[in-house]
């Protein structure tokens, strides 16, 4: 039995500097420079594309705005409502980012460099680790005044795409950690099939409610037929414009999103892990092609919300403590 094909190394992606990683018949690839992106997660021998990727004549509006391809990383998350970020008696004040709403949106990580730690292939995986240290000196400090450490890691072996992340304060004080992916994925992603081939499902349990500023009012709304159908049996992921905010409600165990391709007999499993306690779910206005399943720690807005930490995911990290959580995204035979 001949050793199955395991490579890390790095090239070029549509003229940017990447990271590959292969192993058997899986290829990934990460974008240092943009947000430490992984911008692609592949089957090559059956031809899924599971991530949403920039088309050559999109890259100059994707680096502009890196947020509905691939897999971005958003510290702190979403929206704050006027820019403002109130902790422990202070108020930090973020860049007005969206002007449709008057909030900040999405944080400071995912549109800039990365280091790249290293990255590695031996006979049982491909692998990359990448950093952020965050400093007295690092651009984000000057908006999120405390110094700490976020590693991101991916790794491709037979059991498909492994994500871990992990954030550690190496500040004198407590900060918070607040995080999300904004996760971008292909519907289709199997070039034999369409949009109408695919149902998913989506471990949520209630929904927030949101005023015309796309911030949480600290109520909920009821769940629509179809959002039930979302949470149990499955639905299209376009089956209405969806940009909308729930908690999670892990079932058997789990944290996860099932994007099942009815064509090929084939789900696509994006487990996330307990510790994101929502998700926001956004489909380009039900517009076919892709759709953004993103798990989140903390609700929206949530250090204005007066609501317990616990409920809306207000997490601190005291100095030198860490948290860190793990995804991955695999396929498995559909269930019957």
């Amino acid at each position: 039995m001949e050793p199955i094909q395991s490579k890390a190394y790095e090239a070029t992606y549509q003229g940017e500097r990447a990271v590959f990683l292969a192993y058997g018949p899986y290829e990934a690839i990460i974008l240092p420079e943009i947000g430490g992106n992984c911008i692609a997660f592949r089957d090559t021998v059956n031809q899924y594309r599971f991530l949403h990727e920039p088309a050559p004549e999109e890259m100059a509006a994707f680096k502009e705005k890196p947020i509905i391809h691939g897999i971005p990383v958003l510290f702190p998350p979403n929206r704050y409502e006027d820019g403002k970020f109130p902790w422990n008696g202070k108020c930090y004040e973020f860049p007005v980012n969206e002007p449709s709403t008057g909030n900040h949106l999405h944080g400071f990580l995912h549109n800039i460099p990365w280091e790249v730690v290293q990255f590695h292939a031996d006979p049982y995986a491909s692998r990359i680790t990448l950093v952020q240290k965050v400093d007295t000196n690092h651009p984000v400090y000057r908006y999120f005044p405390h110094e700490f450490t976020i590693k991101l890691s991916y790794t491709v072996n037979e059991l498909g795409l492994h994500q871990h992340i992990l954030v550690r304060n190496d500040g004198q004080e407590s900060m918070p950690c607040l995080l999300a992916f904004h996760t971008s994925i292909n519907a289709p992603f199997a070039a034999n099939s369409q949009a109408s081939d695919y149902r998913f499902t989506l471990t949520t349990g209630r929904r927030w409610a949101l005023n015309d500023r796309m911030l949480p009012t600290g109520q909920y709304q009821p769940l629509t037929a179809d959002e039930e159908l979302m949470r149990t049996t499955g639905i299209s992921p376009f089956f209405e414009a969806m940009d909308n905010h729930y908690t999670s409600q892990p079932h058997n165990g789990r944290n996860r999103m099932e994007l099942t391709d009815t064509r090929n007999q084939v789900t696509l499993v994006y487990d996330v892990g307990t510790s994101f306690k929502h998700w926001m779910i956004w489909n380009n206005n039900a517009t076919e092609g892709f759709f953004c399943p993103e798990p989140q720690i903390n609700l929206v807005n949530a250090p204005s919300v007066s609501l317990p930490s616990e409920d809306i995911g207000l997490i601190s990290l005291n100095p030198g403590e860490i948290w860190e959580e793990t995804g991955r995204l695999y396929c498995i035979p559909q269930q019957k």
